[in-house]
């Protein structure tokens, strides 16, 4: 079913008479073939004709059977491979002007002057390049006889667009890069798998990631295991730093660990330039502390396997940019990249963006590493401050006087665990008594409290569930016995990690404070649902691990429907009211239908939607995919939609339906909600420290102000604190939805930043 590309308008003749080519260039990258898909069926959908150009820039020179016309059925399956399928290869000949004469021929012979290029910032320069020298390539092809003047006044000019495919996340100017989510995936899967082997052995395990010059990749995943320590190019360790290291691990071993975590960047140097090995380290922690040590570098498998949800998401919103980009351009237009910024794709100025790319690595080589550091951009530099926050500085001798309570409420989500882990250390490094609150409120009600430790939570980052315990039960009626308890353990501050029972549970608690005084302390929320359906908050902790468990899935499903043929999966998501798991599985998974609560649907709809897959049946493609949220409507059921498929597709398709559950809930966290829950848990315990001592007066805490209870949620690029009272006005209760959010169609964004 064709649609509109979000935020575009009606575009279907935007294309007509023009012709974009589309190639892969430099390393793969898992998602390279959403954005390539995306660029052919918008392409088409618009008009225009698509062009694949194989094997790269080589292709583009070679010219022949490498440059094909794409049709809507030959990117099917795509979304769920790895790499590339249209190949990419390093071209030296492109990078003479002979080979970009017999590049700029064969695209002038087929009437392509549109170029979509995805690749790193080698290959977005080589585009730019093309582009500027495109009319004296042109004019020499004349003069040559390579081709007519008629044909060079056709193609006049040459639009170029890039989307970046680098799982570095080493290019200026984007959030996120093609290929990163994916590699951190696989990361993360050999890290938890070597966690258990180390703490059979109790051996230190130094792991080597890629990343010659950004960091990216060893500090993401140093946040999301809990890494002991991290090198990476853009900050070099103090002159010491091997003293300093052998008694960070010692530390750590005195305190009950069993193992030890070491990362490193494949491009690690010094504050003098010099590289640090994975080696070097090996033979260090062996020679002075004769620990067991163990070295793995990733190597390759960091590239390979299927792509994330958010790569197959961030590729087909980018490659939608692109085609829109490509046709609205004009000869004037200078080239652009396609960015992340936010939950938004955006067009920014191709070189400019390349050159701060190269400022990095220049800063880097000139000893300015602080440059480096700032030039990355915000968000790397606070994933760098948390880090060093847990794994560098010890909890103070002195005491701040206040203690603070952290409990989870609602259904479970995976980086609940991260995001209590990060809250504990970081209080205890506030100078804070933590407490740990089992079973939600009730818990709290009954006095289920108890005091946790640095140690106590330190492998707490990549286990699913609620290590604390979680219920969905609400306070108001257990107002005497909360108060109790806050008094009996002298609690100063809450810290809530939950979904909309915890925003509605909160709610509660404001409400009684005009009856009990001990209810007025500060209180902050940390959204973690699947549902992504916490007011506030673009989205929640749990949320990007369903996701993925979703697509996952549906890959399988898809596979099958495959090899049987003729079959339609109607598959039934979580969410509540919330469409966001069903749409973004979607669109993950290249689902034909999704139906959501938020955009109403009729029986005219779901008889338009069985009409298509009736057609598609007719071609190569003989399967479907509908996704259904689980209270979209509450007539329209999965079973109604699965007997209505079902009878309509008689003699054309049969149907299955799958109830996917509870396994949505459940899971190793990904690395980005492990990520998301750190940095969460971090932001809510500094700012709960400075309201408890602006609402402490004479050694008590009074705090009954609207400011003293808020949420801390995403807000496009920042993490912003906003009332809970606030919100109240914008919730609708009854649907649980937050209708001034713009859900479902966004890009889980992984700038967390300030």
């Amino acid at each position: 079913m064709a649609q509109t590309p979000p935020g575009h308008g009606h575009t279907e003749n935007l294309g007509a008479g023009k012709a974009i080519a589309v190639l892969t260039s430099g390393g793969d990258a898992q998602g390279m073939n959403a954005a390539v898909r995306a660029v052919v069926r918008v392409g088409i959908y618009t008009g225009a004709k698509v062009y694949f150009v194989h094997e790269g820039y080589q292709g583009l020179v070679d010219g022949g059977d490498n440059i094909k016309e794409a049709t809507w059925e030959s990117v099917s399956m795509m979304l769920q491979l790895g790499g590339t399928v249209i190949g990419s290869a390093r071209c030296q000949d492109f990078r003479t002007r002979e080979g970009r004469l017999k590049a700029a021929r064969n695209l002038v012979k087929r009437g392509i002057t549109n170029l979509c290029v995805i690749g790193g910032d080698g290959s977005l320069t080589g585009a730019d390049t093309f582009r500027a020298e495109w009319s004296s390539l042109l004019a020499e092809l004349v003069k040559v006889g390579g081709i007519t003047a008629e044909e060079a006044k056709k193609s006049s000019y040459l639009n170029i667009v890039g989307m970046v495919g680098s799982i570095d996340n080493d290019f200026c100017g984007t959030d996120m890069t093609i290929g990163t989510d994916s590699a951190l995936h696989r990361i993360m899967e050999i890290v938890d798998a070597i966690t258990t082997t180390a703490q059979s052995h109790q051996r230190t395990f130094v792991l080597e990631v890629m990343g010659r010059h950004c960091g990216y990749l060893a500090l993401i995943t140093a946040l999301a295991c809990g890494a002991d320590w991290v090198f990476i190019p853009e900050s070099p360790p103090e002159d010491d730093w091997e003293d300093h290291l052998c008694r960070r691990l010692t530390e750590t071993r005195v305190g009950g660990s069993r193992l030890n975590i070491i990362i490193v960047a494949e491009g690690a140097i010094d504050k003098h330039g010099k590289a640090i090995t994975s080696d070097d380290i090996k033979n260090l922690v062996v020679k002075r502390l004769g620990y067991d040590t163990r070295v793995t570098i990733l190597g390759h498998v960091q590239r390979g396997g299927t792509p994330s949800a958010f790569d197959r998401i961030l590729g087909s919103r980018m490659g939608v940019e692109a085609v829109m980009a490509l046709l609205e351009g004009t000869p004037d237009t200078p080239a652009c990249v396609v960015s992340l910024s936010g939950n938004q794709a955006v067009r920014l100025p191709l070189m400019e963006c390349v050159q701060v790319t190269k400022d990095v690595t220049t800063a880097m080589n000139e000893g300015r590493f602080d440059d480096a550091l700032k030039l990355r951009g915000r968000s790397f530099q606070n994933n760098w401050n948390v880090y060093k926050l847990l794994a560098h500085i010890r909890p103070p001798s002195t005491k701040s006087g206040y203690t603070l309570a952290v409990l989870n409420v609602g259904a479970p989500a995976a980086g609940m665990n991260a995001a209590v882990r990060s809250t504990v250390r970081i209080g205890l490094i506030h100078g804070h008594r933590m407490l740990a609150v089992h079973d939600g409120f009730e818990g709290l009600a009954y006095g289920k409290l108890e005091e946790i430790s640095w140690e106590r939570v330190g492998s707490w980052t990549g286990l699913g569930g609620s290590k604390l315990g979680t219920k969905r039960t609400l306070p108001k009626k257990y107002f005497e016995e909360i108060s109790t308890s806050i008094s009996n353990f002298g609690i100063h501050g809450l810290i809530i990690i939950g979904g909309f029972e915890a925003f509605t549970g909160s709610l509660e608690l404001m409400e009684g404070r005009a009856k009990y005084e001990e209810l007025c302390i500060p209180l902050c929320i940390i959204p973690a649902t699947v549902s992504n359906n916490v007011p506030g908050s673009d989205f929640s902790i749990g949320a990007d691990t369903a996701l993925n468990t979703i697509t996952t899935t549906c890959d399988r499903i898809k596979q099958s429907a495959a090899g049987t043929k003729r079959r339609v999966f109607i598959i039934e998501t979580m969410g509540g009211f919330c469409g966001y798991l069903a749409t973004m599985a979607g669109l993950a998974a290249g689902a034909d239908a999704a139906y959501i609560y938020e955009e109403h649907f009729n029986i005219r709809d779901l008889q338009v939607n069985v009409e298509h897959l009736t057609e598609k049946m007719k071609t190569t493609v003989k399967r479907g995919l509908v996704l259904r949220n689980e209270r979209c409507n509450e007539n329209y059921t999965t079973d109604f939609i699965y007997n209505l498929y079902s009878e309509e597709g008689k003699g054309i398709f049969d149907c299955r339906k799958n109830v996917l559950g509870h396994m949505q809930q459940g899971g190793t966290p990904t690395p980005f909600d492990r990520n998301f829950g750190t940095k969460m848990g971090a932001k809510a315990v500094a700012w709960i420290t400075g309201k408890i001592k602006e609402c402490s007066r004479h050694g008590r805490i009074f705090a009954n102000t609207a400011d003293s209870a808020c949420l801390l949620g995403m807000r496009k690029r920042s993490l912003v604190f906003q009332p809970i009272t606030d919100l109240k006005e914008q919730t609708d209760f009854e649907t649980i939805t937050p209708p001034s959010l713009s859900r479902p169609g966004t890009v889980s964004p992984r700038s967390s930043g300030g």
